[in-house]
């Protein structure tokens, strides 16, 4: 029974792994897709402003 024991937090620990991989993965997208794009490209942006103005991004 020793087997069964080590074998048991490797088991778990691989199934929480994939749960979490497959909640990661059904996240992506969705309706708030457009949303965090362009937050994110308005980031972008400012932060080539900056740097083309010589003032360090914030």
């Amino acid at each position: 029974m020793d087997y069964v024991s080590a074998l048991v937090p490797p088991v778990v620990m691989a199934i929480f792994f994939t749960a979490l991989i497959v909640v990661i993965v059904k996240s992506q997208g969705g309706p708030n897709k457009a949303k965090e794009d362009a937050a994110v490209d308005a980031a972008l942006a400012r932060a080539e402003a900056a740097r083309q103005d010589g003032t360090p991004a914030p």
